[in-house]
């Protein structure tokens, strides 16, 4: 509020209203603060793409000088893998083949069972079935990979070798039907997201159609959700493509060149858990596979990401 003195000057009294300088200093103050927060959040982004670019420098700067020795065509073609012989061989074939069978395998366990287990808890379970079940599941996810290598070996392959006698006590199936377990809290958590995220005027319209909680569920929520759910299915295969401790405990590994799961195999991360334990010297042709090798991991990971990405894309356009 403004007083007048004596002497007929006007003054401010406490607690009036601001001067236009001092709006102007706390408009300033507030942009200084948003500027701050602007640049704390970019640089918290570029960590990350920091963090990309890092890797796929060292990966690819060690991958020369492996390259350097190792041809190509040599890498891709052959199959034998072989680098702790007296004539060491590099064929990422049986690796990759390894890989792919255990993935498929835990692809098989997980989506049916995640989408399935997604469908029931968005669709059916009770708000209280739900508060008990969805715990279960994070805690399923957070169970150490090593917990589950010696849950594949000591517990479901002895299982299989009660259905399959001539098993060996070390396979592909196992480790890849644990790893699929593993991966259902991914895959089941964020198609359940998915599908929650439809709006409820669907369900009602479908239902006022006559249609069955069930119809509902398959013809109209999963539908609308599918590029939620293939997200999730995305994830879910690549943790089983970069899923390490399961496969190097319960597969054998052994890079047999083999797409056949009753055997054992030896898959890409699991070759560089071996080698990173010391079995190869440091600086040698040996040890700088593991870098091909990871570089190989992640441009198989990346062009399943994009191809995910393409179909994610165009089943969101369709609906």
């Amino acid at each position: 509020m403004q007083e007048t003195n004596s002497g007929g000057a006007v003054t401010v009294a406490p607690y009036g209203p601001l001067s236009v300088s001092d709006r102007l200093a706390k408009k300033a103050l507030r942009n200084f603060k948003e500027r701050v927060i602007e640049l704390l959040l970019l640089g918290a982004a570029c960590v990350s793409v920091l963090t990309t670019v890092g890797i796929i420098w060292v990966l690819v700067s060690e991958s020369v000088n492996f390259f350097g020795t190792v041809s190509i065509w040599s890498f891709l073609t052959d199959t034998m893998w072989t680098p702790l012989f007296a004539e060491p061989r590099y064929g990422i074939l049986p690796l990759l083949a390894g890989t792919l069978t255990t993935s498929v395998v835990a692809l098989l366990v997980a989506i049916p069972l995640g989408t399935t287990i997604a469908i029931y808890l968005s669709e059916f379970a009770r708000p209280t079935v739900r508060e008990v079940v969805k715990p279960f599941l994070e805690l399923l996810g957070g169970i150490p990979t090593i917990v589950y290598g010696y849950f594949a070996l000591m517990v479901v392959i002895p299982l299989l070798q009660l259905i399959m006698p001539e098993l060996s006590g070390f396979n592909m199936l196992g480790a890849g039907i644990v790893m699929g377990i593993a991966i259902i809290p991914y895959v089941s958590s964020l198609a359940e997201d998915a599908m929650r995220a439809v709006p409820m005027s669907m369900r009602e319209g479908s239902y006022a159609m006559g249609a069955t909680r069930l119809q509902t569920a398959f013809r109209v929520v999963f539908p609308a959700a599918l590029s939620g759910i293939l997200s999730a299915y995305i994830l879910g295969i690549s943790r089983a493509v970069g899923e390490t401790m399961i496969v190097a405990v319960a597969a054998g590994m052994q890079p047999n060149f083999t797409v056949n799961p009753l055997e054992p195999a030896q898959t890409i991360s699991a070759y560089i858990v071996q080698v990173a334990l010391g079995d190869l010297p440091h600086g040698s042709i040996g040890y700088q596979s593991i870098f091909a090798a990871g570089l190989s991991l992640m441009l198989m990971t990346l062009a399943l990401n994009l191809v995910g990405h393409v179909v994610r894309r165009r089943f969101r356009e369709a609906y």
